[in-house]
């Protein structure tokens, strides 16, 4: 399939810029594949389509405050660093993006939050990616919370405001365990303590995987041929006992939902030869696309995603791509939130 399939026009009125002011709250656009159907819930509606023994695979990946502002030696001249992975603890080494990327070279120090942190440009990876050493004595957790301190929440760029203090717990789930993304697992938004707890008592199962998302999800597709596309690489951590779980339920009977894209990606990432889920600790680089045949999850809960992404595509490889887009078309007519902050989409 090609990349200019995913092409659609949308207003940007329907970006949202919040979130709801009660997560649950949120609409629910229910696709029915079998039946072709679409419905218009609350998403708290959610606990009316599971029964007793049914299974939701939770991504409980949380959102460290990975963006972070300061001053170039010498020039003063400001910039911003996104944070994406640390690649050495004992080094404090880190893989960055910085801004404006022509002004940070090799050798560059740059000063956070009056001289609270210093970094030391080490190499260069991509045209905006830098590697920095932190230049910090102290212990590993008082840089950490030197991080924690002077980093704001990392909005997606589509938001056009700051952040704020309040994006700090909106703009994570409220199952958020492991740190590690700079990217909301953003279907789980959507989940209050409340309905998990709702839904608990009705009998549904949560099995908990760990997939950190980088900005690989936001990164552009640039190649037409879908198949020549490559994905950044993501950390997985899938233990025995969530495992075990998914593997324990009758696909033919009981609904495995995969609550967003980095959760249904972290499970396909791992699959036997006999189709069931096996535990994982590593890297995965899976491309998900029509067309493709899911071996664990029968159901998915995701937000609406950005044109030509690859959010997208695996949503369009699930659901079906015709009906994929026509759902689309009628997300925008009614006014659906779209992205991040925005609305939710069930596919069973």
């Amino acid at each position: 399939m090609k990349l200019s399939k995913f092409k659609y026009n949308f207003p940007e009125k329907l970006i949202a810029e919040y979130p709801d002011a009660e997560r649950d709250q949120a609409r629910l656009m229910v696709l029915n594949r079998k039946e072709q159907t679409i419905e218009h819930k609350k998403f708290s509606d959610i606990i009316d389509y599971f029964d007793d023994g049914d299974v939701m695979i939770l991504n409980n990946t949380k959102v460290f405050p990975a963006r972070l502002f300061g001053n170039k030696e010498k020039t003063g001249a400001k910039i911003e660093v996104f944070l994406l992975r640390e690649l050495n603890r004992e080094s404090k080494l880190w893989d960055v993006l910085v801004d404006p990327a022509r002004k940070i070279r090799i050798g560059n120090k740059l000063y956070f939050g009056d001289d609270l942190l210093v970094a030391e440009v080490i190499d260069n990876t991509t045209s905006r990616g830098r590697t920095l050493r932190f230049l910090f004595d102290g212990p590993y957790e008082e840089f950490k919370e030197r991080i924690n301190t002077l980093g704001e929440t990392p909005l997606p760029k589509y938001i056009k405001r700051e952040s704020e203090p309040e994006d700090a717990e909106r703009y994570q789930t409220v199952y958020a365990e492991v740190e590690g993304a700079v990217a909301a697992p953003t279907a789980g938004l959507h989940f209050s303590k409340q309905l998990l707890k709702k839904l608990e008592i009705k009998g549904i199962n949560f099995a908990k995987v760990t997939l950190h998302p980088g900005l690989g999800s936001f990164r552009n597709v640039e190649v037409e041929d879908l198949t020549k596309h490559k994905m950044e690489s993501e950390e997985v951590h899938i233990t025995q006992e969530s495992a075990d779980l998914i593997n324990s339920v009758n696909k033919r009977t009981n609904k495995i939902c995969a609550i967003g894209t980095t959760s249904m990606r972290a499970i396909e990432s791992s699959v036997s030869t006999e189709g069931t889920l096996k535990p994982f600790d590593g890297w995965t680089h899976k491309f998900i696309f029509p067309p493709y045949e899911f071996s664990i999850a029968n159901c998915m809960v995701t937000n609406f995603h950005m044109p030509e992404s690859t959010l997208l595509m695996m949503v369009a490889a699930f659901a079906g791509y015709d009906f994929t887009m026509k759902a689309y078309k009628i997300a925008m007519k009614e006014n659906y939130g779209m992205f991040s902050y925005g609305d939710a989409m069930l596919v069973i």
